[in-house]
Parts: C-alpha cells; structure tokens; sequence
C-alpha cells in the first residue's frame, strides 16, 4: 500500500510538473514569425483588450494624455527582466483638452482630460527584427511604427523614437520600465 501510494503521488506530481510547463508556455506572448523593421508593425486589431501597461499617463510638456498597452504573455515578465520576443506594447497619444484661452483642462482629480486619438505608437520585439537599422541606432530588436487616430499609418520619423529609446538599453529600451513595474506591484 506504501509503495502505491508512492508512485501515485509521483504520477500525480508529474503531472502538475507538465501542466505547470503547458501553463508557462501558453503565458508567453507568441513568437514573431516574420523578421520585420520599422513602420512594419500593424495596430494590432485586439489591443484593446490587452492588459494595461499604465493609461491616463499625463503630459503636459507635450499637451496630451497617454495609455499604453502590453500585449497578454509579456505582462508576466519580471522586474530587471527583458521582455520576450513577441512582446508589443500600443500607446494610444490623445491632445489634453484645452480652454478656449489654450490652458489645459484638467478633471476634478487635477488631471488632464482625453481630447482626441492623435497617433498610435506600435513597439514590438522579435529575434532578428529591425535588421536594417544602423547599429548606432538599434535598441535590441525592437521596432518602430506610427499611425494616426484612424489608424492609418503615418510617414513618422522613427530615428527619432529610437533616438529616444536608446538611453533605456538598461530598461530594455522601454520608457517608463519602472513606473510600470512598481504600479505592478503595488496592486
């Protein structure tokens, strides 16, 4: 009886081990299969579904109102970790709303209030991605697309998103790694 109940409980345990790997597996987001560079990357069509990497970001240097979304699998990532392959992050850059007097409108919490959908920002990570970048200017494999409030894709300079990026290499080349990870935990 000892014995039996011995090898049910490694059964058992190999079985939780297997679903365990099953369950780690199907967390990741999907590996990129096409090698792709920038202004590529199409706004994925679900994005909005996604899991929040931060939203209502203010900016009032820049007059707008910013959420970011991260493509389900990449949430899992840890702090001080890279984010895997097949990570996309959308940022969605709305105007604030201005006065008629060009002051920024701001909400009864003192933040600034959404106008309208400006661009949307496409940042996706692949191996072999962005292979036609100058090597001053690579951040990883990460690449660059710009599209307006329709969706439609804009002629926007990405050098200067990844000249913007480039400092981060640390954050892996995410602006607001920190930010995002520390609301991460505190909920």
């Amino acid at each position: 009886m000892h014995r039996c109940t011995g090898r049910v409980f490694l059964v058992v345990a190999a079985a939780c081990v297997t679903c365990a790997a099953l369950v780690a597996c199907t967390t990741a987001p999907p590996k990129p299969t096409a090698k792709l560079n920038d202004g590529e990357l199409a706004v994925p069509a679900d994005y909005k579904a996604w899991p929040k990497f931060l939203s209502n970001v203010q900016r009032p240097d820049a007059k707008q109102v910013r959420d970011i979304y991260l493509v389900p699998g990449a949430d899992k990532t840890k702090m001080g970790e890279a984010f895997p392959d097949g990570t996309i992050l959308v940022m969605e850059n709305y105007a604030a709303k201005a006065n008629a007097d060009g002051t920024l409108v701001t909400g009864a919490d003192g933040k600034l209030v959404k106008g309208d959908l400006m661009r949307i920002f496409v940042m996706g990570k692949g191996d072999g991605w962005a292979d036609k970048t100058p090597a001053e200017l690579k951040n990883g494999t990460w690449i660059y697309a710009a599209y307006d409030g329709a969706g439609k894709p804009v002629a926007d300079p990405t050098v200067n998103c990844r000249a913007c990026h480039l400092p981060l290499a640390n954050k892996d080349f995410v602006h607001r790694y920190d930010e995002y990870f520390s609301a991460r935990s505190s909920n």
